[in-house]
């Protein structure tokens, strides 16, 4: 089913399926249905009672209207998102995505405002052909050699616009009288507007006594370098890492300081102010907003929610939170899709890297972790080096695949996910961010030489924390529908329903009735995930799994 807008309705183009719409390639030519825009909620719920797939430029244009009518749409194919990935990806035809409206889906973003009409106004999407778009990725997918992978990549994607659309639709419940306490109890009572709060004063003062420096602002990075220094410390940096090295009485508080300054700027009483209301904080996510895959949020800093705040995220009276993540994610993953079956042997154990330690591989489950994060992350020096030898003898699949994507990045070249999203091309190596030019042209041979590791170890990664990110898609696609027939009847907030996601959690809002059934679902979600990932082989992604009524409970 097509919908597009016009220049005074809505139109619909009937078609039963994603792969019926290249029947119209073929001289079957469907049937449209013409609107207006108050007759298409009525429309998308009547026809949501029989299976279709909805495609339109962008959920974020249609779907949050559709929500606030109270419809619920099971599937859709997001032509924006899919554009994104098949203009990336190695296994298409470019010359088939080409077109004079190519350029104008190149930059096409998504709506992140807060207008609560169903449609936004001055829109650049109503100057692109969506079925002309549809056509021409139909075409791209048919004639590639991973048709079947590509298409439940862009179908995964596509379902976590429409689950990102609806957790910002239901919101995650917040107290925000909880939220003050916790501020109040932190800083003291809420400052004047441009005044630091009483928390903060106070060890503003043991800062500035400490160090001798009666006028140091500990907000300006320079200024606390040079009373560092001044004090004899060998410092080049104020990170706060750097600074838990150090001895000195006003370490603590200065440390202390930068802690709490951080949540004053990110989650305090202006954060509030902004982005909770009527007991609900709806933050905006971005599905596909990093290049690997993961998600990135537009206000609220959802992806970043500090511990400290958490106790403020507390379910409805009757309702409680199901809390769940995948132990280990991305070196799961990488047995996975490297088919390593002495790593996967391995993941069969709760903790993965004790079950590393136990086959032998490395001494200590620290040994293990460090090797692990050295091979995915790129630190093969120093002490994760010093366990790649001995990974690579245990693990020569999981190992190698990530040398090998290190070494394509090197040369130049792009690598891709398992169900294969595309790594950027590599800029210029010379300062500038233009892609598209080998790294070893530009720059001095030091300068070539260490724009070359630094892109290997973004491929060495991005293989691994992308395709993470697609049976996190995986994973939430399915759980999404199981929530929703788990549920009974009413509206998605009516049910239980996702209301947060971060990479390797997720937080199902449900009545507390349901929490058992809700913890099941999400374990056989996982299973599904993996199963659509890596078929039969046999790779686990156990859970840890909470029912809470606040989410700091959880941790």
């Amino acid at each position: 089913m097509l919908v597009r807008r016009g220049e005074s309705t809505i139109e619909a183009t009937i078609e039963a399926t994603v792969e019926a719409r290249s029947s119209s390639d073929v001289g079957t030519a469907p049937s449209v249905v013409r609107m207006t825009t108050d007759e298409l909620p009525g429309f998308v719920r009547e026809r949501e009672a029989s299976p279709v797939r909805w495609v339109w430029d962008d959920t974020t244009r249609w779907y949050p209207g559709l929500l606030d009518a109270g419809v619920r749409v099971e599937r859709c194919w997001d032509l924006r998102l899919s554009h994104a990935l098949l203009r990336r990806t190695p296994f298409v035809d470019q010359q088939l995505l080409a077109d004079d409206q190519a350029r104008g889906w190149d930059v096409l973003a998504p709506v992140t405002g807060t207008d609560a009409a169903l449609f936004p106004l001055a829109d650049p999407a109503d100057q692109l052909d969506p079925a002309a778009e549809d056509r021409r990725q139909q075409r791209a997918l048919a004639g590639s050699t991973e048709r079947s992978r590509l298409t439940l990549l862009l179908a995964a994607e596509s379902s976590g616009a429409l689950v990102a659309a609806e957790m910002t639709h239901a919101g995650l419940p917040w107290r925000a009288e909880v939220h003050e306490e916790l501020l109040t109890d932190l800083l003291g009572p809420r400052p004047a507007a441009g005044s630091r709060p009483a928390g903060l004063e106070r060890l503003l003062a043991v800062v500035r006594d400490a160090f001798a420096a009666p006028a140091l602002n500990p907000d300006s990075p320079g200024e606390v370098l040079r009373a560092l220094q001044a004090a004899g410390l060998p410092v080049e940096d104020t990170r706060s890492w750097t600074l838990e090295q150090l001895d000195h009485p006003g370490i603590p508080a200065l440390l202390e300081y930068k802690k709490l300054s951080r949540l004053v700027q990110a989650n305090g009483w202006t954060w509030l102010d902004t982005w909770v209301r009527d007991g609900r904080f709806r933050p905006r996510f971005l599905p596909g907003g990093v290049v690997t895959g993961r998600w990135a949020s537009t206000g609220g800093g959802a992806l970043s929610m500090p511990l400290q705040v958490r106790p403020a995220a507390v379910a409805d009276d009757g309702w409680r939170f199901v809390v769940a993540d995948v132990a280990q994610l991305e070196p799961r993953v990488l047995a996975g899709m490297s088919r390593d079956a002495a790593m996967a042997e391995a993941a069969r154990s709760t903790d993965l890297y004790a079950g590393m330690v136990a086959s032998g591989a490395v001494a200590s489950r620290a040994d293990a972790k460090l090797g692990m994060l050295g091979a995915m992350y790129g630190g093969t020096r120093g002490e994760s080096g010093r366990m790649m030898p001995r990974l690579t003898r245990r693990y020569p699949h999981a190992i190698g695949l990530v040398e090998e994507a290190a070494r394509a990045g090197e040369r130049g070249e792009v690598v891709h996910t398992l169900l294969g999203r595309g790594s950027p091309a590599p800029s210029r190596g010379d300062g500038s961010d233009a892609p598209g030019e080998p790294p070893e042209e530009r720059g001095s041979p030091a300068d070539r030489d260490r724009h070359r590791r630094a892109w290997g170890r973004f491929t060495r990664n991005f293989v691994v924390q992308g395709t993470g990110a697609e049976w996190a898609l995986c994973w939430l696609a399915d759980l999404r529908n199981r929530l929703w027939r788990l549920g009974g009847t009413g509206t998605v907030e009516q049910r239980p329903h996702l209301v947060f996601f971060l990479h390797d959690e997720v937080v199902v809002h449900t009545p507390e009735e349901l929490a058992p059934a809700v913890v099941e679902e999400v374990r056989r979600s996982a299973v599904q995930a993996g199963r659509l990932l890596f078929g039969d082989f046999p790779i686990d992604f156990p859970l840890d799994v909470a029912v809470v009524r606040s989410w700091a409970d959880a941790d």
